[in-house]
Protein backbone atom coordinates (compact mmCIF):
# COMPACT_ATOMS: atom_id res chain seq x y z
CA UNK A 1 0.00 0.00 0.00
CA UNK A 2 1.41 3.35 -1.06
CA UNK A 3 1.47 6.13 1.50
CA UNK A 4 2.27 9.75 0.62
CA UNK A 5 2.73 12.64 3.01
CA UNK A 6 3.13 16.22 1.80
CA UNK A 7 4.68 19.02 3.85
CA UNK A 8 6.20 22.45 3.45
CA UNK A 9 3.17 24.54 2.60
CA UNK A 10 2.44 27.87 4.21
CA UNK A 11 1.74 31.55 3.74
CA UNK A 12 4.21 33.57 1.67
CA UNK A 13 4.23 36.95 -0.03
CA UNK A 14 4.28 37.24 -3.80
CA UNK A 15 7.82 36.84 -5.09
CA UNK A 16 8.76 34.54 -2.24
CA UNK A 17 9.70 30.85 -2.19
CA UNK A 18 8.54 27.59 -0.67
CA UNK A 19 9.95 24.08 -0.83
CA UNK A 20 7.35 21.32 -0.73
CA UNK A 21 8.19 17.73 0.18
CA UNK A 22 6.39 14.50 -0.61
CA UNK A 23 7.59 11.54 1.40
CA UNK A 24 6.51 8.17 0.11
CA UNK A 25 6.64 4.54 1.05
CA UNK A 26 5.84 1.68 -1.22
CA UNK A 27 7.10 0.08 -4.40
CA UNK A 28 5.48 2.52 -6.80
CA UNK A 29 7.09 5.55 -5.19
CA UNK A 30 10.55 4.39 -6.18
CA UNK A 31 9.67 2.83 -9.53
CA UNK A 32 7.10 5.10 -11.21
CA UNK A 33 6.49 8.77 -11.86
CA UNK A 34 5.58 11.10 -9.04
CA UNK A 35 3.52 14.15 -9.84
CA UNK A 36 2.56 17.38 -8.11
CA UNK A 37 -0.90 18.81 -8.68
CA UNK A 38 -2.70 21.77 -7.13
CA UNK A 39 -6.28 22.74 -6.57
CA UNK A 40 -7.55 26.23 -5.91
CA UNK A 41 -10.88 26.74 -4.12
CA UNK A 42 -13.67 26.02 -6.57
CA UNK A 43 -11.22 24.92 -9.23
CA UNK A 44 -10.12 21.66 -10.78
CA UNK A 45 -7.02 19.80 -9.72
CA UNK A 46 -4.32 20.83 -12.21
CA UNK A 47 -0.91 19.49 -13.08
CA UNK A 48 2.19 21.32 -11.83
CA UNK A 49 5.18 19.02 -12.37
CA UNK A 50 6.23 15.39 -12.46
CA UNK A 51 9.43 13.40 -12.28
CA UNK A 52 10.30 9.91 -13.47
CA UNK A 53 12.01 7.28 -11.37
CA UNK A 54 15.23 8.17 -13.20
CA UNK A 55 14.90 11.87 -12.42
CA UNK A 56 13.56 13.36 -15.66
CA UNK A 57 11.27 16.32 -14.92
CA UNK A 58 8.22 17.61 -16.74
CA UNK A 59 6.54 20.95 -16.00
CA UNK A 60 3.30 22.71 -16.66
CA UNK A 61 3.74 25.95 -18.60
CA UNK A 62 2.79 27.89 -15.48
CA UNK A 63 5.63 26.27 -13.51
CA UNK A 64 8.37 26.29 -16.15
CA UNK A 65 11.28 28.51 -15.12
CA UNK A 66 10.00 29.09 -11.59
CA UNK A 67 9.57 25.63 -10.07
CA UNK A 68 12.05 22.77 -9.82
CA UNK A 69 11.15 19.17 -9.07
CA UNK A 70 13.73 16.72 -7.73
CA UNK A 71 13.76 13.43 -5.92
CA UNK A 72 15.69 10.89 -3.95
CA UNK A 73 14.64 7.41 -2.89
CA UNK A 74 12.21 8.56 -0.22
CA UNK A 75 11.22 12.14 -1.04
CA UNK A 76 10.14 14.25 -4.00
CA UNK A 77 10.72 17.97 -3.66
CA UNK A 78 9.05 20.91 -5.36
CA UNK A 79 11.06 24.09 -5.03
CA UNK A 80 8.81 27.01 -5.87
CA UNK A 81 10.34 30.43 -6.54
CA UNK A 82 8.88 33.76 -7.65
CA UNK A 83 5.51 32.73 -6.30
CA UNK A 84 2.39 34.50 -7.54
CA UNK A 85 -1.08 34.82 -5.96
CA UNK A 86 -2.42 32.49 -8.65
CA UNK A 87 -0.15 29.74 -7.29
CA UNK A 88 -2.40 29.58 -4.23
CA UNK A 89 -4.03 26.20 -3.65
CA UNK A 90 -3.81 22.85 -2.00
CA UNK A 91 -0.81 20.96 -3.39
CA UNK A 92 -1.01 17.18 -3.76
CA UNK A 93 1.56 14.59 -4.73
CA UNK A 94 0.57 11.41 -6.51
CA UNK A 95 2.27 8.27 -7.84
CA UNK A 96 1.81 5.74 -10.56
CA UNK A 97 0.72 8.03 -13.38
CA UNK A 98 2.04 9.66 -16.52
CA UNK A 99 3.07 13.32 -16.58
CA UNK A 100 0.02 15.60 -16.60
CA UNK A 101 -2.58 12.84 -16.98
CA UNK A 102 -4.37 13.31 -13.66
CA UNK A 103 -6.63 10.30 -14.09
CA UNK A 104 -3.68 7.97 -14.54
CA UNK A 105 -2.30 8.52 -11.04
CA UNK A 106 -3.21 5.76 -8.63
CA UNK A 107 -2.37 7.05 -5.17
CA UNK A 108 -2.65 10.54 -3.70
CA UNK A 109 -1.53 12.31 -0.56
CA UNK A 110 -3.73 14.51 1.63
CA UNK A 111 -2.23 17.78 0.39
CA UNK A 112 -0.47 20.80 1.83
CA UNK A 113 -1.87 24.31 1.58
CA UNK A 114 0.05 27.08 -0.18
CA UNK A 115 -1.19 30.65 0.11
CA UNK A 116 0.51 33.49 -1.74
CA UNK A 117 -0.50 36.97 -0.72
CA UNK A 118 -0.27 39.96 -3.04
Amino acid sequence: QEQLVESGGGLVQAGGSLNLSCTGSGYKFTSTQVGWFRQAPGGEREFVASITWTGWPHYADSAEGRFTIDRNKTTVYLQMNKLKPEDTGNYYCAVGGWRSDRESYEYWGQGTQVTVSS
